[in-house]
């Protein structure tokens, strides 16, 4: 029993060390055109390309250089974010409509990240999440959940990140005008480290055998 109650313990402690905030993989936009952008993300997977279309308009799309507006990085950061996007790559919108994100390969609950989205309307027609909101490029806002959780108002101006849940090769949204509301696009990992899974493997025989003679 004390051998039992000593390897419990001990996967408890390294199942413990693995929990931490995900890392990010923020999509690296690389150019666009009137009608789409065209980015990677470049994953602990391997490359994922990442392509848009929209029926609203572009009011610019910086792939390079320019002012960064993820900065400061509090409104991108929680206890299951870690990083903020690291460069000043970012989509910015102006007239309402549609926005859709294609991926090359399925990805897990993918993040959309937000700049200025004040008194503007987001409807995903999936579920979300809130993962984090605050004060940033352009100040602070806030943002509301609708009643079905799956689009969001946000007030003030709203910066911040939302969450789709489940797993997807496209992803759509729905927003309303506004003269500018950026967006960017980016996956988590949150994948143990081989080597305590090792740990946990190597000590089930042990139990197993513990078990046996307890019996």
């Amino acid at each position: 029993m004390k051998l039992i109650t000593s390897l419990a313990f001990s996967a408890s402690l390294l199942l413990a060390g693995t929990a931490h905030a995900n890392t990010v993989y923020w999509t690296d936009w690389t150019s666009n055109t009137a009608n789409t952008a065209i980015g990677v993300i470049n994953s602990d997977v391997g490359l994922i390309d990442v392509t848009t279309s929209h029926t609203s308009n572009y009011n610019f799309v910086q792939t390079s250089g320019g002012t960064n507006y993820w900065s400061p990085a509090t409104p991108y950061i929680s206890a299951d974010i870690s990083n903020a996007p690291g460069t000043s790559d970012i989509i910015a919108l102006s007239s309402g409509g549609t926005e859709t994100i294609v991926f090359s390969s399925a990805v897990v609950d993918p993040l959309i990240a937000l700049v200025s989205w004040n008194g503007n309307k987001l409807e995903f027609g999936v579920p979300i999440e809130i993962v984090s909101v605050g004060g940033g490029y352009w100040g602070n806002g806030s943002a509301v959940l609708n009643g079905a959780g799956t689009g969001l108002t946000g007030s003030g101006e709203l910066h911040g990140v939302v969450r789709l849940k489940g797993t997807y090769t496209t992803i759509s949204f729905t927003h309303t005008s506004e003269n500018w509301h950026g967006y960017t696009v980016g996956i988590t990992t949150a994948v143990p480290e081989p080597e305590n899974f090792a740990l946990l493997l190597a000590g089930l025989p042990l139990l197993m055998a513990a078990r046996r003679r307890n019996k």
